[in-house]
């Protein structure tokens, strides 16, 4: 698989090992047994607490950015939405419009990166979501830049990701993949796991200000996940395109303290 960006992004970011990794699952994206049901588990959560910040999505313009199989955009299609997908994983756009064909829930699917889709359609969307993503790139200050760039102002972007700390070591990497084997061993990299402080300070240089923040939390005994208050493993960031502000290009490195 070529895990370059196609010929217009200004640079690669990617891990070539991880989109090799997602790659060689691709086949089981929508299976909700698979290594990807955690996914499909939290996707109602996610989707209701982006839809209720959001104002509703009937009628919005979405773009998501690392789609993999398309579990999140489809369900924001669903719900009325014009939703394109982007992903440089290809084997998971293709199996992403396969089931796209066959639910009938439309969504465009795009191989190419945040930053040259950013270059092309700046303030284009009026909602850009980027889940479970940021912790699987080299530059997430990159992605970002990105995500500020393609909203409109005024309008809003959603990240999750892992906070990083003892308790999300132990629950997201230990617990979670050795464990209670509810990921293949290997899908985190605890340096790449962002504070919400390195996040909320990334988001603001580029023109984002906070407008909500939850956790997402995981009860090994019911199997339920639920959002709540607790933002010291999984969380959520919600944030809004400021209409006076233009993203700041001199963005700092992310992730990086101790």
């Amino acid at each position: 698989m070529n895990a370059t960006a196609t010929s217009t992004s200004p640079h690669q970011n990617a891990d070539e090992a991880e989109l090799a990794k997602f790659s060689a699952l691709a086949a089981r994206w929508w299976d909700p047994n698979s290594e990807f049901k955690p996914l499909h588990a939290i996707n109602p959560l996610r989707l209701d607490w982006i839809d209720g910040l959001a104002g509703g999505l009937a009628g919005k313009r979405i773009l998501d950015i690392g789609c993999g199989g398309g579990i999140l955009a489809e369900s924001m299609a669903a719900r009325g939405a014009t939703v394109t997908g982007i992903d440089l994983a290809e084997k998971s756009l293709k199996v992403a419009r396969l089931h796209s064909l066959e639910s009938g829930v439309k969504v465009d699917y795009r191989h190419i990166a945040a930053e040259a889709l950013a270059q092309a359609e700046p303030a284009t969307y009026d909602i850009v979501v980027c889940m479970e993503m940021l912790e699987h790139v080299p530059d997430p200050a990159s992605i970002i830049e990105s995500c500020a760039r393609l909203v409109r102002p005024g309008g809003k972007v959603f990240f999750s990701t892992l906070n990083r700390n003892l308790k999300s070591f132990a629950f997201a990497i230990v617990g979670a993949e050795y464990v209670l084997n509810l990921l293949p061993r290997g899908t985190h990299s605890y340096a790449k796991f962002l504070k919400p402080s390195e996040l909320s300070g990334a988001a603001r240089q580029v023109g984002l200000q906070i407008t909500a923040i939850k956790g997402l939390e995981y009860n090994p005994f019911s199997d339920i996940y639920k959002l709540s208050g607790n933002t010291s493993v999984n969380y959520l960031m919600a944030t809004e395109r400021i209409v006076e502000s233009a993203p700041n290009t001199a963005i700092a490195k992310v992730g990086t303290t101790p």
